[in-house]
């Protein structure tokens, strides 16, 4: 049972959009590197008062053609699709990038060849050569603690994810606005808690605090169908609120 919705909209009305932006710069990197930037809108019908046919307090059909769709962007992600058998060696593309990429490159790619390490690779069933590095992922503050970010997370995954053979991240906060997070046992608390949402849907801890996912497990299948599923249990719950 979906207990009152305290989101500010309907979050069956959330949207991916998925973006990379090829520069056409005939660069080892760039053949090596793909950024894929993910915008989470929320789509709602807005009334615009200046196209009614009617006065505003007059105005009680959803017929009105003074209603039109607008997109408002809530969340973002971050993607790197990595080419391990193209460009330039994949271990120092990720280690120009940044900090965070440059950790996860140490633990899964031999720095020598830009490839899996054989520990790694034998790891994992083979489904592709490339490795998916999930960056970033946040939220707006209304939006979160209902687990939308994981939801919508493993759906770019899934569409991001084909002819990768790993999808890696390494758990952390984002939004270091709020107070307590200075405090160290509280960000501990809270990067365990982001672990443990990766870990539902299928990423495993390797080492060194990265979690990889292969493309082939019957878990992020799964558990990306209960998701789908508790979507809409909170949208019938949101609906539920917003007509009482």
């Amino acid at each position: 049972m979906i207990e009152t919705s305290p989101l500010p909209g309907d979050p069956t009305e959330l949207r991916l959009r998925i973006a990379y932006v090829d520069e056409l710069s005939d660069t080892p990197d760039a053949d090596t590197m793909e950024r894929w930037d993910v915008t989470v809108v929320h789509r709602r019908r807005v009334h615009d008062d200046r196209r009614c046919p009617a006065a505003p307090s007059e105005c009680g059909t959803d017929a009105c053609p003074a209603y039109a769709l607008e997109d408002t962007p809530v969340g973002s992600m971050t993607f790197y699709r990595v080419h391990l058998d193209r460009g330039r060696n994949a271990h120092a593309a990720l280690a120009d990038e940044s900090e965070d990429l440059y950790e996860i490159a140490q633990v899964l790619l031999d720095p020598a060849t830009g490839y899996y390490t054989d520990e790694v690779g034998e790891l994992l069933e083979y489904s592709g050569s490339a490795l998916l590095v999930m960056d970033r992922v946040a939220l707006n503050a209304e939006w979160r603690g209902q687990g939308l970010g994981v939801a919508l997370a493993a759906e770019a995954i899934f569409r991001l994810m084909p002819g990768c053979r790993a999808v890696a991240c390494s758990p952390g906060v984002s939004d270091l606005s709020a107070d307590r997070l200075r405090d160290e046992a509280e960000w501990h608390r809270i990067t365990a808690k982001i672990a443990r949402g990766w870990e539902r849907i299928g990423f495993l801890p390797y080492r060194d605090n990265v979690l990889v996912l292969s493309p082939t497990s019957l878990v992020f299948e799964e558990q990306r169908d209960q998701l789908r599923r508790r979507l809409m249990e909170l949208g019938a719950a949101w609906a539920a609120t917003a007509r009482a």
